[in-house]
């Protein structure tokens, strides 16, 4: 037992990487096997990380838990440093759920080569839970660069018509930003007397000038990923073209790596050129919720409807996180990991009926309430946590996020708010034309409502929906340390504004606490 404590972070990140490699020996022809041992290494690796869960510390004094530190390669000091904090831990968390849920969703939808389609989705596992563990800045790098290439993959092999363009524009994007980020960290790296460690960088400050100039580079490499305006083109093509389970995991963990790198990385390595940065940064977040709900409204395929509409919500997101508020901060966090588990649920739905009509035109669908009443309602309930109806986890998140930002961008977090309205009409429009009305079924078209796989496949996404929703402490609980850490973060003094200092590290400012809504020394 005190060995898997020891190196649980090693167990999670890696086995589904080599349970792939085993997967290379099952002949190709048992589909339904590959398929069905895919689904439970997934299951098995979501087991091992409720470890993580029970067994973390909400009151522990220090700030990253399960530490695993070795050299790895000692000429460039670049050690194997894993650690976790509250807000990681959520985020791998939200990976192992959707991970099987979407391997789970793929039995009839991938038929040809799958068992490189299980391997690129358990190597992709790998990246994303590294990329979430990672305290060494050049190992966060080599996680980042791993999660491209299944992805890319599965895009360009399992893709549909236009799966080659789409696969290069999201490969092109990704890396071009990923390269500068690199310069960024190795500059960092000889700057800061040579290391590569997260927890070093922390209490090292480099001039304001040049901080600008580095945080570019890592702000880049995240809001390509979010994605923000103007560099979000790449997404509505990748969605449209995925597979369902490319989609559910690019939606619900992959747009992920963007908004964790700015809290973990971007915003509290360089806080001296965030605060010039700041007003820019909002004024971009707001854009991207008006602008994405706009565009959404307009979309005529339920994807690419669905794919703006992740613009919009990562908009609330990103402007929480900029709001530098703790009830903001922590509601974009929230809203983060509720975007996930909301419009996952909506891929999956998504490929569920295009299992059955293979058209995701809107206007060939209609009157599918009649016809498939539970997939009806699943849809529906799906849809109110997507535009934040009270009870459901939407809701939360949006009302932290944009109260919190009220606080300190008033003018910001009243546009925002307009996104919120807009998505309530383009997602109820979407259910009312597809479920409503004149019952309209493409050719060739056969409907059966949900079957006992689908079932299975959306009640654990509408059980998190409503716990979420309606007890939201169990996952606040384990912002409220982290989000401290970063306002600390923050307000660090002692910056030499001639040369990169080291300093004591962060203020103590004690504690946000949800209950009294202030800060507590104790």
């Amino acid at each position: 037992m005190e060995f898997i404590n020891n190196h649980i972070l090693s167990i999670i990140a890696f086995f589904p990487a080599v349970a792939a490699v085993g997967l290379l020996f099952v002949p190709g022809e048992q589909k339904k096997l590959l398929h069905r041992l895919g689904f439970v290494i997934a299951a098995i690796e979501f087991l091992f990380s409720l470890h993580l869960y029970f067994h973390f510390q909400d009151g522990s004094l220090s700030s990253f838990q399960y530490i695993e530190n070795l050299p790895w390669i000692s000429v460039w000091n670049v050690r194997y440093f894993m650690g976790i904090d509250g807000v990681s831990l959520l985020l791998i968390l939200l990976t192992t759920v959707l991970t099987p849920l979407a391997l789970l969703g793929s039995f009839n939808s991938v038929s040809e080569r799958v068992k490189e389609f299980v391997i690129a989705m358990l190597v992709l596992e790998t990246g994303m839970i590294g990329v979430f563990c990672a305290l060494d800045l050049f190992l966060f790098y080599v996680f980042w660069e791993v999660m491209l290439i299944p992805m890319y993959l599965l895009i360009g092999v399992w893709g549909g018509k236009r799966k080659i363009y789409a696969a290069l524009k999201f490969f092109i994007y990704t890396m071009a930003g990923s390269v500068l980020m690199l310069v960024a960290i190795l500059y960092l790296y000889f700057q800061a007397g040579q290391t590569f460690s997260l927890l070093e960088l922390y209490e090292f400050r480099l001039p304001p000038a040049a901080q600008l100039w580095v945080f570019s580079a890592f702000a880049l490499a995240f809001a390509i990923k979010v994605p923000m305006v103007p560099f979000h083109t790449w997404l509505p093509d990748a969605h449209v073209e995925a597979p369902t389970a490319g989609s559910v995991i690019l939606a619900g963990v992959l747009l992920k790596m963007g908004t964790y790198g700015f809290f973990r990385f971007a915003m509290p390595l360089f806080p001296d050129a965030l605060a010039t940065a700041q007003p820019y940064l909002v004024a971009v977040a707001v854009v991207g919720i008006v602008y994405g709900a706009l565009v959404a409204m307009v979309q005529t395929d339920m994807k690419k409807l669905i794919a703006y509409s992740s613009v919009s919500h990562l908009g609330v997101v990103m402007l929480g996180l900029f709001a530098l508020e703790p009830t903001a901060v922590m509601g974009g966090l929230y809203q983060s990991l509720n975007h996930g588990v909301s419009t996952g649920a909506l891929f999956l739905l998504v490929g569920v009926i295009y299992e059955r009509t293979h058209s995701r035109a809107i206007a060939e669908h209609g009157g599918l309430a009649k016809i498939t009443p539970w997939y009806a309602t699943v849809f529906l309930l799906v849809t109110f946590s997507s535009i934040g109806v009270p009870l459901t986890n939407g809701f939360v998140g949006e009302f932290l996020s944009l109260g919190g930002a009220f606080q300190t961008w008033r003018t910001a977090a009243i546009i925002g708010t307009t996104g919120v309205i807009l998505s309530a009409v383009y997602m109820l429009w979407l259910v009312e034309r597809v479920f409503f009305g004149k019952e309209k079924i493409p050719d060739g078209a056969h409907l059966s409502d949900l079957n006992w796989r689908e079932v299975a496949l959306f009640v654990p996404l509408l059980a998190l929906i409503v716990w979420m929703g309606v007890y939201p402490k169990p996952f606040l609980g384990k912002m409220e340390r982290p989000v401290a850490d970063l306002m600390g973060q923050m307000g660090m003094e002692g910056i030499d504004q001639g040369q990169g200092t080291r300093d004591k590290g962060p203020k103590a400012l004690g504690h946000w606490s949800l209950v009294t809504g202030h800060w507590s020394n104790k």
